[in-house]
């Protein structure tokens, strides 16, 4: 019999159905597709006992893995602040976060790896793995910082004067979305992976290395979009020199500002590049007037930042760039002296699940070599051995040095963006006691006040996605969404396509939630199987994907406001005199005016007043003032102005101005 039918007759999947098989002693082989009749007879006859037999193994296995996994802290005292996010405490005890908030959630805590557990559940998790606790005061310690300095630490550990080299720079690409960040990166490396990203805009970080002047180069490309504040953090924090991308017909915007601070905050040097000079609308002295606004003073203008206006598209000054990020790094060249030779040390740049080769990393290496079949901790955990490491071309190798980006797979532990990767002689040593089991009445009586607290409605979310990478900001930008009157839950996350349990999960979720609850299932740079399909239209369960993730946040922005019940209403902003026509078509006219009252900018909705009586609306598609285009106009300015509408406006009339607001009701 062939063993998908024998599958479908079962109604698992083949892959199940081998995998039950050989764990309960019947084995027809990984690859079988065919099974003799006597065994599909038998299987058929004792499927019944066969699941049951598999689910006591599955189980005895569980029970074996927890206490293999339980740390011995051999009376380790850890300092916990009044509140501590579950991240930060999961790098304290040495273990991984999804085994922290597995553990969390057995004792009815659901939150996200981001949001903060007071001291007292703190110390009862704590205790129970064996460590004693002490409070501290939250000022007392940065637990960022105490993972910067763990870092640095390990960094400066054990150096070897004889084998201490000059490792390659690495060159973080910063800016606003759509300035050409990953357009130039491209002209750098003379490939094309902007086609590859959604929406044009990069999604994940990517390390790549190019060489010049016969020296090698590491460059991290960091997303544009807002949403992407963490993963661009992550790039200045492990980076030694910074380009600053600003578009020439652009100039200074809100992600350009935002990378200015990162930049400045992280202390390392950078190279302003002016992108899209070829274009029309370029003015170069506009975007260094901008910068200037923000203390980024380029030479020409008296300052000490380094600029170069290039062109990325037609590959104008990229060469130019180089030279001068390689003339800027070489003034402190001392600090990118490390050991070669040693144990290697590296952060984590991405983690996610293949579906070939199971759980893969990047790293970026940042001290000694690493080589496969390298044991190696993560974050102080153990977390296996290196079975293949890829460069960034995607070919086996046996070594990296620092500087370099590699893609490892072999691991134990899927772990988060920016944690520590170091090699190991040999496994952590394990401590095998009986589990105490948690204290589970205050964890029940802070779930009550957390209930109690949020009676207002729930927006319940299961995340599938990609990479940890995209968990991680998905999670971070959904905070900042988060309305007063809904409360944001992450109930569940993982990696990899949307399965027939996802759907399962969601249809127990949607069954025991609360009457003003909503539960929705988003997938992000993912599939969802047939079967998972299939079952989702049976049981009239919607799945929502999405490949940009500002498409995925705007979703849930909407979800939220329709549960809100968000009103919206029409704000007087501005009110103006027509003091001149210059041009009148068939539907549109340019007008000269002067600002009466408020703030004009384009909108869709402007009234045309005339003796005290509406005669007619139209929109604003453009304003100008003193021949540049503008965004908004204010009180007692003149401007020139693009209306669309019936080409009704005469001198001395007036133009009142509306712009759309939403309100939530109160309660």
């Amino acid at each position: 019999m062939n063993i998908s039918e024998l599958a479908r007759k079962l109604r698992i999947s083949p892959q199940e159905l081998r995998k039950i098989l050989s764990a309960v002693g019947i084995d027809i082989g990984a690859k079988a597709i065919k099974i003799d009749k006597q065994t599909a007879k038998r299987v058929l006859n004792d499927w019944n006992r066969i699941l049951i037999q598999y689910k006591k193994i599955i189980a005895e296995e569980e029970i074996k893995k927890e206490k293999e996994e339980k740390i011995d802290f051999q009376d380790k005292e850890i300092e916990i602040p009044p509140f501590i996010t579950v991240k930060d405490f999961s790098f304290l005890l040495s273990i991984p976060v999804n085994k922290l908030m597995e553990i969390l959630m057995k004792n009815g805590i659901f939150i996200s790896l981001n949001e903060k557990i007071d001291y007292d559940t703190a110390a009862i998790i704590a205790m129970d793995l064996g460590a004693k606790t002490k409070k501290i005061e939250m000022d007392k310690k940065n637990y960022d910082l105490n993972r910067e300095e763990y870092l640095v630490n390990l960094l400066k550990k054990n150096k070897n004067d004889d084998h201490i080299k000059e490792r390659p720079p690495v060159v973080v690409v910063m800016g606003h979305v759509d300035h050409g960040k990953t357009k130039l990166l491209d002209a750098i490396r003379k490939t094309n992976i902007v086609d590859k990203e959604a929406g044009g805009i990069t999604q994940h970080i990517g390390a790549y290395q190019i060489k010049k002047n016969n020296r090698l180069v590491t460059f991290i490309d960091t997303p544009g979009h807002e949403a992407f504040t963490a993963m661009r953090s992550r790039g200045a924090s492990i980076a030694d020199i910074a380009i600053l991308v600003v578009a020439a017909d652009d100039g200074v915007k809100p992600q350009t500002i935002e990378a200015i601070k990162i930049i400045e905050k992280s202390k390392i040097p950078f190279v302003v590049a002016i992108n899209k000079i070829d274009k029309k609308e370029a003015n170069i002295d506009k975007v260094k007037k901008e910068l200037s606004t923000h203390n980024v003073v380029t030479e020409d203008w008296g300052g000490k930042a380094v600029c170069v206006p290039i062109s990325a598209k037609n590959k104008i000054g990229i060469n130019e760039l180089l030279d001068m990020l390689l003339l800027t790094i070489d003034i402190d060249k001392e600090r990118l002296n490390v050991d070669y030779n040693g144990k290697a040390v590296g952060t984590v740049i991405e983690s996610c699940l293949d579906k070939g080769e199971g759980g893969i990393m990047t790293i970026l290496i940042q001290k000694g070599k690493l080589n496969k079949g390298d044991l190696i901790n993560i974050n102080k955990q153990f977390s296996g051995k290196i079975r293949i490491m890829k460069d960034c071309n995607g070919n086996e190798i046996e070594k990296a040095v620092p500087s370099t980006p590699v893609r490892i797979s072999g691991i134990k532990n899927l772990s988060q963006v920016g944690d520590i990767l170091e090699v190991v002689d040999k496994r952590g040593k394990i401590k095998k006691t009986q589990k105490t089991g948690v204290d589970t009445k205050q964890f029940a009586h802070s779930q009550n006040q957390e209930d109690e607290k949020n009676r207002e409605n729930s927006l319940n979310i299961l995340l599938k996605s990609d990479v940890l990478g995209s968990t991680e900001v998905i999670m971070e930008s959904l905070e900042k969404i988060e309305s007063g009157k809904v409360k944001i839950k992450i109930i569940n996350k993982g990696l990899g396509n949307i399965t027939e349990s996802d759907i399962l999960q969601m249809e127990g979720i949607i069954n025991n939630q609360q009457k003003n609850s909503k539960t929705i299932l988003l997938g992000f740079n993912i599939k969802t199987a047939a079967e998972a399909d299939l079952m989702a239209k049976e049981k009239n369960i919607s799945i929502e994907l999405f490949q940009v993730i500002y498409g995925l946040l705007d979703y849930v922005n909407k979800i939220v406001k329709e549960m809100i019940g968000v009103e919206t209403i029409e704000k007087e902003i501005a009110q103006l005199s027509v003091v001149e026509i210059f041009k009148t078509d068939k539907k549109s006219m340019i007008i000269g005016g002067k600002i009466l009252k408020g703030k004009a900018e384009k909108t869709d909705k402007a009234e045309i007043w005339r003796d005290n009586e509406k005669i007619g609306i139209g929109k604003i598609e453009s304003l100008q003032s003193g021949r540049q285009e503008v965004s908004f106009v204010e009180d007692g300015q003149e401007f020139g102005m693009l209306f669309a509408g019936d080409p009704i406006i005469k001198k001395d009339d007036k133009i009142i101005i509306y712009k759309k607001e939403e309100i939530i009701p109160k309660a």
